[in-house]
């Protein structure tokens, strides 16, 4: 089966400890509990599209570890084609070291490990897979020249979509222009365009920004107020309401709801956007609701058959 939607991105294994509150710089506080799961932003949005029903495959290197070959069982697990994932030698795999917060709030440290060494070679190995998608995703927590190198590799084959995080105060134009969809959260949003604080008041102004530094499309998820979208041909900024839920774990929300617009984007090609971002925002509500990534990440079967017509 051809995969319809392709991710390439990041693997990191999420050390996750629980905790009252986020500490304050110096603080120590005692957590609760403490967990290992799988995550990366690449493979959160894959795994997300793979148990909505995607046909998907991930473009990816993992590190020479035991937690490589655990994730490799949770790609098949989810029928995700694991055919261009790259073990790297001598290498750990990427970690998230997570804190989360009793009122669901998280903060996340990174280290790229085997991350890094996703270059345009393996892009190269997948690219009858990249340009016979109908929908490519990427992250920045990869080598930005590996992005670029895709991109341009799918460009003219169908959608791009291009997640801006972590933030990055600068991301290469080219980069921008060459996707179809770029979506930042306030937090990425605010650091790529100085508009602090980002709220419903200033969403436009930070639109307006990201279009004039090249994006064709840009999507501003907004948490609990939904999303908002603009584009060149129409720069004003369209509000998508979503449904206020109190959080259990806002960990991967960002990346079911980017999971979840790819899907829509590659199996209802002809839904207007804002109905893509509406659906994608409920399964993103859904995914708050359950600690976690992977395991709070809803299936096709635990949601409202409406969403799939």
């Amino acid at each position: 089966m051809v995969p319809k939607v392709v991710i390439v991105g990041s693997c990191m294994i999420d050390f996750t400890c629980f905790s009252p509150r986020l500490p304050k710089p110096g603080e120590t506080l005692i957590g609760s509990k403490y967990e290992i799961k799988y995550g990366g932003k690449g493979a959160n949005q894959c795994v997300t599209a793979a148990k909505l029903g995607a046909s998907t495959a991930i473009v990816a290197c993992l590190g020479s570890d035991t937690y490589a070959q655990e994730y490799l069982k949770i790609f098949k697990q989810e029928n995700v084609n694991v055919s261009h994932i790259h073990i790297q030698e001598n290498q750990h795999s990427g970690i998230a070291h997570i804190t989360v917060a009793d009122n669901g709030e998280n903060s996340i440290v990174v280290v790229l490990g085997s991350n890094a060494s996703l270059t345009s070679k393996y892009v190269d190995a997948a690219a009858e897979a990249i340009r016979d998608a109908a929908v490519l995703l990427c992250q920045l927590e990869t080598p930005l020249e590996t992005t670029r190198h895709a991109l341009k590799l799918h460009k003219g084959h169908g959608l791009s979509i291009i997640n801006g995080a972590p933030a990055m105060e600068h991301v290469d134009p080219e980069i921008l222009s060459l996707c179809d969809i770029f979506c930042v959260n306030e937090t990425e949003a605010e650091v790529m365009t100085g508009v602090q604080p980002l709220g419903l008041s200033s969403v436009q102004e930070a639109i307006d920004k990201l279009l004039d530094y090249g994006c064709n499309t840009v999507i501003l998820t907004l948490g609990e107020m939904g999303a908002a979208f603009a584009s060149k041909e129409n720069r004003t900024a369209t509000m998508v309401p979503t449904t206020p839920v109190q959080p259990v774990d806002t960990t991967g929300a960002g990346d079911a709801f980017l999971g979840a617009l790819a899907y829509f984007k590659a199996y209802h090609p002809a839904l207007p956007m804002d109905e893509c971002i509406r659906r994608a925002c409920v399964v993103a509500t859904e995914s708050v609701l359950k600690v976690g990534t992977h395991a709070s990440f809803p299936t096709r079967s635990s949601l409202s058959p409406d969403l799939f017509l």
